[in-house]
């Protein structure tokens, strides 16, 4: 029987604040994920929009499937801020989340300090180099 290398979502089950961010990755919970990541209630998501550059609404599933426990959505667009699409801010708000877009460092900033206070915060931060 070959198993090979099994390759699983990256994934870390629980809450933990951004410690770094930059050369195309962040740091947190004495680890380290190369790409964009969601930060959610159920944990810290490795996230992989099909186009950085124009997000959809379902570049936001993760997020949606657990809007009961989000009231806010920092979404880091990289190195500047960046609008989000009409469609993708009102599909999140009828889901009862206010997105909030800016650039990444502001995202990861602002994210840390509501995670402090124990806010229902999330974020989707793309990553940086």
């Amino acid at each position: 029987m070959n198993r090979g290398i099994i390759i699983r979502d990256a994934h870390y089950p629980g809450r933990a604040a951004i410690d770094a961010y930059g050369n195309g990755g962040f740091r947190f919970a004495d680890m380290s994920h190369r790409g964009s990541i969601l930060c959610l209630p159920s944990g810290i998501h490795g996230w992989e929009p099909a186009d950085p550059g124009r997000l959809s609404a379902d570049d936001f599933q993760l997020v949606l499937d657990e809007a009961a426990s989000i009231d806010i959505l920092l979404v880091g667009t990289g190195l500047d801020l960046k609008p989000l699409p009409a469609a993708v801010k009102a599909r999140l708000r009828e889901a009862g989340i206010a997105a909030e877009p800016m650039s990444t460092g502001s995202a990861v900033r602002t994210y840390n300090v509501l995670l402090a206070e124990d806010r229902q915060v999330a974020a989707a931060l793309l990553s940086v180099d």
